[in-house]
């Protein structure tokens, strides 16, 4: 495996931001320094003005496979991923057939190995009807990233609504649950209430129907349970200014057992944008009027909420374009989530220290993933390379999701991700893909 220095480069790590050169050799970092010339044969690459930033960490996606890859696959979006900055990713259970056993889970691991191009890992799916395949994760607690409860329907329909099963999920894990919360019976209640009055649903119904009572409801009660039998519990894609009073700051993220999570597009879209991008931006949990974005920004700059994800969620144009009711829920984004990041960065809303902290680091600590999420000497080398000069526009003739399409066409976005690099291996450079490695099953120190 060859050698690489990345020269003159602007290191963006640990909250700091300095300048150097870092070597890369076999797979990890040998050497983060000033001025390095190793008495090796080192392919050199110019950082000058560029920031070099540890790769991002998705901590939840859903790549469609097995059963579902019209939408995608895990070959399709993780080259999607690596191009816009992801060298790892965690994806979820709601595949066909779900991964409900244990075999199921590693046959995911086994398609990963062979056509994945960032690193991976894999949730075992909960359902009301497999408790013991599902505590049986705890056997292999360092070699997967964690257990999902749907606590509210989605994708799938893996909903979990068995009072008994989440009790004992919860009481019974060694590994961090990840949760979906929406409580299913007010959602209901407000689709039928919404019908009656009006009959023909739209778009900008989706927040109404999926409201800030439906999301409260459930993380509160997800966390009784967590606080209950104490366990890891980690709060996928909050949306809402009420669920921010059930977080806090006051410990350090290491010490956390309840832990939460913001998806960009939330970060980004508002209630508004229904009227211009209709079912494009149909997600659960839902897109909500603007007080609540504001109040998502507030609780990621002051560390109530942790880590910053996609919830990539990969669905055909044709699917998108039914009416509203009958319309898939999700968009695909993780092509360009680092540089939607970068797009704020760029208008001071937040500190490129501050992304990389989010979308890298954090990650690492909240799912304590083996030397990952840092520059730092020994770890593995997952780089990636960012000119804030030059801008790039997303235009269908460059987007790589299987799908083909994003709600963010036609943005130019401040940034060029110029290299990316898995395992020491630049899987992404100039705009040109070196498929020659794949990536790398995650591993956990737990």
């Amino acid at each position: 495996m060859k050698d690489y220095i990345i020269k003159n480069t602007a290191i963006v790590n640990e909250g700091t931001i300095t300048h150097g050169d870092v070597w890369i050799r076999n797979s990890r970092i040998e050497k983060v320094g000033g001025s390095l010339n190793p008495a090796v044969n080192a392919v050199e690459i110019d950082g000058s003005q560029q920031y070099l930033l540890p790769g991002v960490i998705d901590d939840q996606v859903h790549f469609r496979e097995p059963g579902l890859t019209h939408k995608a696959t895990i070959y399709t979006e993780a080259k999607a991923a690596v191009a816009g900055g992801v060298t790892s990713f965690m994806e979820m259970p709601n595949t066909s057939p779900p991964a409900f056993t244990q075999e199921l889970l590693e046959q995911k691991y086994e398609t990963g190995r062979n056509t994945s191009l960032a690193n991976y890992s894999f949730f075992m799916g909960t359902s009301n009807n497999n408790l013991d395949e599902v505590l049986r994760t705890n056997e292999k607690k360092n070699e997967i990233c964690g257990i999902k409860i749907f606590m509210g329907s989605s994708t799938g329909n893996l909903l979990v609504d068995n009072p008994l099963i989440l009790e004992k999920v919860f009481e019974g894990s060694e590994v961090l649950i990840a949760t979906h919360c929406e409580e299913e019976s007010i959602i209901k209640e407000n689709l039928a209430a919404l019908k009656a009055k009006k009959g023909i649903l739209e778009p900008s119904d989706h927040p109404i129907i999926r409201n800030e009572d439906a999301c409260f409801e459930s993380s509160f009660r997800a966390i009784q349970y967590a606080k209950k039998y104490n366990t890891r519990l980690h709060i996928l894609h909050i949306t809402t200014a009420k669920e921010l009073q059930l977080f806090g700051n006051m410990l350090p993220l290491k010490d956390k057992r309840i832990t939460s999570e913001v998806c960009v597009h939330h970060l980004h879209f508002t209630s508004d944008d229904y009227a211009r991008l209709g079912n494009q931006i149909k997600c659960n949990p839902a897109i909500k009027a603007p007080h609540n974005r504001q109040a998502l920004w507030e609780a990621l700059l002051d560390d109530r909420l942790d880590v910053i994800a996609t919830d990539h969620a990969p669905h055909t144009w044709a699917e998108k374009q039914e009416d509203y009711e009958h319309a898939h829920a999700g968009l695909p984004l993780i092509q360009h989530s680092l540089g939607l990041m970068l797009h704020y960065v760029k208008e001071g809303k937040i500190s490129i220290e501050k992304v990389v902290e989010k979308m890298s680091h954090a990650v690492a600590q909240c799912f304590q993933i083996k030397e990952r999420g840092f520059i730092r000497e020994g770890y593995f080398a997952d780089l990636v390379l960012v000119d804030m000069h030059q801008s790039n526009t997303i235009q269908k003739d460059n987007i790589l999701y299987k799908c083909g399409w994003s709600p963010l066409e036609g943005m130019t976005l401040p940034a060029t991700i110029n290299y990316t690099f898995v395992n020491g291996h630049p899987v992404y450079g100039k705009g040109v893909f070196d498929e020659s490695k794949r990536g790398m099953r995650l591993s956990f120190e737990r």
